[in-house]
């Protein structure tokens, strides 16, 4: 029996990464955390119900149909959504509550691998490859 592969077009992906980016530099520039609710209520609808807002609207102006796109790999994506939401989460709580510093360390984090992924690196796809061979190591001595 052969396991079907889900994948994300790489221009969806991307287009989420941008949000992120985008919204930790409104949020810094204007000191509205409210910006950070974009990425975070739409990563989070994602990972609990399967639909991502921002790729559902970005998904509109795909010019191909998304078969056609360097695929991106779902599982891998909804770890790194995990690590987005973590952060953005822990940095909308700090500047709710006052605590800057954490906001802007947590908000950096994200931004910074965000914006590195799209650069071509992910920082999310190496942290899971080495826990995957940690574990594999492990178990196999």
């Amino acid at each position: 029996m052969s396991q079907i592969q889900r994948s994300i077009p790489r221009p969806l992906v991307k287009t989420n990464q941008t949000v992120i980016v985008i919204s930790v530099l409104l949020t810094w520039g204007t000191g509205q955390e409210a910006f950070l609710l974009v990425p975070l209520l739409a990563g989070l609808m994602g990972l609990m119900l399967s639909v991502h807002p921002i790729m559902e609207v970005a998904k509109r102006f795909l010019k191909k149909p998304p078969k056609d796109y360097i695929p991106e790999d779902w599982e891998q994506q909804q770890f790194n959504q995990k690590i987005a939401v973590a952060c953005l989460t822990i940095g909308y709580i700090s500047f709710v509550l006052g605590w800057n510093v954490v906001g802007y360390v947590f908000t950096t984090l994200v931004a910074l691998a965000a914006f590195i992924a799209i650069l071509g690196f992910c920082i999310g796809c190496f942290i899971l490859f080495q826990w995957k061979q940690y574990k594999y190591r492990r178990i196999h001595g």
